[in-house]
């Protein structure tokens, strides 16, 4: 018999009762019943019930262990009496009769439970994160990240992808989010940086001939961290030659759609082949963001015609200034009292917008001060142009477009959850496209890109050339699942003298295109294939398939908020001499070098005024 198991610990069925097997694993849980001990041994695979009674010389042994230890177990498979079968359990039919135990290892007081599901603080969780993935559910969620990374791999071999590794130390970008930097030893005061993505690696992977690339990509962002985002996350990135838009989309669509239904667990998907496909501009009017989440029927409608002259004066004067109105429907809400509608202006106001405007109706009477000063004609003509019943409520967002837009798509949410409008067991996808290629920097006071400078610019260099940069869109698109955004991806800019123009529209002199890109920019001069991609992100299709409203769920060793590894106390304090190696001093953060001199100078005045 091998030395530690002959079976799993999910393994044992009624057909192996009589059989003398051998199991480890780490004690679960344990139940003494007056005598007879039960402990519930567990492994990767699952749980098996362990007996020891007054006669098993297990029992002693079994009885002092501590939870979370491991002993392989000699015994014998019994079958349970009919009215102790557990049907929750693969092996809830029989029992192992403890012969004999061995201790492989003795735990120590637990400084977190491992049975049960209970809420634990997450800096505890992530201290000891190797006992928090022993749980059943962060367990579960890591096996099923392997197997969502299995399928997508599969996936993208099936349709003529080649996997491919690209270099974890490169140059640091100008662009983009801020870099993770690591010194060079051998060039002294040169740094290399993590890739925030292989975006430029798998363009030249396109140059050099390969046509259909991916990787299961990790990259590395020092941004700020929140639910949905990681500073060290992976991602399926890919890119493909001679492509159009659309043979994008019809290379990722069975790839995403495929993996979801795989592990959806009978939630509808959204078919390959009929993602929507909605204009950015569209998406911002109608849901209030380029995320939106389409099991929310609601649809945000500029109203702004309706107040250009009006009773209500504010909006009158907001629409009169270039500013405009967005209505939010509340359907079926006279049953609500009016403090559904103030709780919803006073969310507004705490999330830093002046307010929220409503109308309350309840039986065709219109409630409220828009629409006593708006007037009933003008109400129920507004009503009729948006569909709205007798019973309807209805929000407004005002103020800039820009503004009014994020209100209005926050509170586009808030309703829909609050009134319990969002579409259960669905993941349903869309593509959001036509983003605009510029925009205009405010504080800058000068035209810049919208999002990805390398995108290809729809009428390419004639439009560059001929039309109000501000009006320019790129070939560049997201896909979002639910109101998460899983990857941006762009048909790319692959010609020189586009990109040059295209930058230099953004301020970018040739010389600086030259200095801050030139492997890509003299790639392209050898010769580049038109080609395309996008990168949807690992950590998020997991996070959804997991139901998981956290990144931190679905990745086995996460950084808590403040991009910190509790458990191994990275980032850490290195050695002088290895900072000697790297020649980098360190310049003592403002803050702590005032306090370290304040706490000198009132030691000083101290040592003055103490008593001899």
């Amino acid at each position: 018999m091998h030395a530690y198991r002959s079976h799993n610990c999910a393994e044992l069925r009624v057909g192996d009762v009589g059989e003398s097997v051998r199991l480890s694993g780490w004690v679960h849980r344990k139940r003494d019943h007056g005598g007879i001990l039960f402990v519930d041994l567990r492994d990767h695979y699952g749980l098996t019930q362990i007996v020891a009674d007054s006669d098993s010389p297990a029992l002693a042994l079994l009885d002092a262990l501590k939870l979370e230890s491991v002993v392989t177990i000699d015994g014998e498979v019994k079958a349970r009496t009919a009215e102790t079968v557990n049907p929750n359990l693969p092996t809830g039919e029989v029992e192992v009769y403890a012969r004999a135990a061995t201790v492989q290892s003795r735990a120590e007081e637990l400084p977190m439970p491992v049975a049960g599901e209970q809420e634990y603080p997450e800096d505890i969780r992530l201290k000891y994160r190797f006992l928090d993935l022993r749980r059943e559910t962060m367990h579960r969620n890591v096996m099923l990240r392997s197997q969502v990374i299995a399928s997508l791999r599969r996936r993208m071999h099936e349709q003529g992808f080649t996997e491919f590794q690209t270099p974890i130390l490169s140059a640091s970008s100008p662009e983009g989010a801020r870099d993770f930097l690591v010194p060079s030893r051998l060039h002294p005061g040169r740094f290399y940086a993590l890739p925030q993505a292989p975006q430029m690696f798998k363009q030249l992977l396109m140059v050099a001939g390969f046509d259909r690339y991916f990787q299961i990509a990790p990259c590395f962002r020092d941004e700020d961290l929140r639910a949905d985002r990681s500073a060290e996350f992976y991602q399926l990135d890919f890119e493909m030659s001679f492509v159009t838009q659309e043979d994008v989309f019809a290379a990722l669509e069975p790839v995403l759609a495929g993996t979801f239904e795989e592990f959806a667990n009978g939630k509808a998907v959204t078919p390959a082949g009929s993602f929507p496909r909605i204009p950015y501009a569209e998406a911002m009017l109608k849901y209030g963001t380029d995320k939106p989440d389409l099991r929310n029927p609601l649809v945000i409608t500029d109203v702004s015609g309706h107040f250009t002259q009006s009773g209500f004066g504010l909006f009158e004067k907001i629409v009169g200034s270039g500013g405009v109105v967005r209505a939010i429907p509340a359907p079926q809400t006279a049953g609500l009292s009016r403090k559904f509608f103030d709780d919803m202006n006073e969310w507004a106001r705490k999330e830093g917008f002046a307010g929220l405007g409503y109308v309350t109706r309840k039986g065709g009477e219109f409630g409220g001060p828009i629409a006593k000063n708006h007037g009933p004609g003008g109400m129920e003509k507004l009503y009729g142009e948006l569909g709205l019943g007798p019973d309807d409520g209805l929000f407004f967002a005002a103020g800039k477009a820009s503004e009014a837009a994020r209100l209005a798509g926050a509170a586009r949410t808030r309703v829909g959850e609050t009134l319990g409008l969002i579409e259960p067991a669905c993941f349903k996808f869309c593509w959001i496209v036509d983003f605009p290629m510029y925009e205009y920097d405010e504080e800058a006071k000068k035209v810049d890109f919208s999002h990805n400078p390398f995108s290809m610019p729809q009428g390419e260099l004639e439009a560059l050339e001929n039309k109000d940069p501000l009006t320019i869109l790129a070939w560049q698109y997201d896909i979002v699942c639910n109101g998460y955004e899983l990857s941006s991806g762009a048909i790319r800019n692959h010609r020189p003298d586009i990109m040059y123009k295209a930058f230099e529209i953004a301020g970018y002199s040739r010389a600086d295109v030259d200095a801050n890109f030139s492997g890509m920019i003299e790639a392209f001069k050898l010769g580049a294939p038109p080609h395309g991609g996008s990168a949807p992100g690992i950590d998020r299709i997991v996070m959804l398939l997991a139901n998981e409203p956290n990144i931190r769920e679905v990745i086995a060793f996460p950084m808590n908020q403040r991009a910190q590894d509790l458990m191994m106390g990275a980032p850490s304090i290195v050695a002088p001499k290895q900072l000697r190696e790297l020649n980098i001093r360190l310049a003592e953060p403002a803050r702590a070098a005032e306090a370290a001199a304040s706490a000198a100078e009132k030691a000083n005045v101290d040592k003055a005024v103490a008593p001899e």
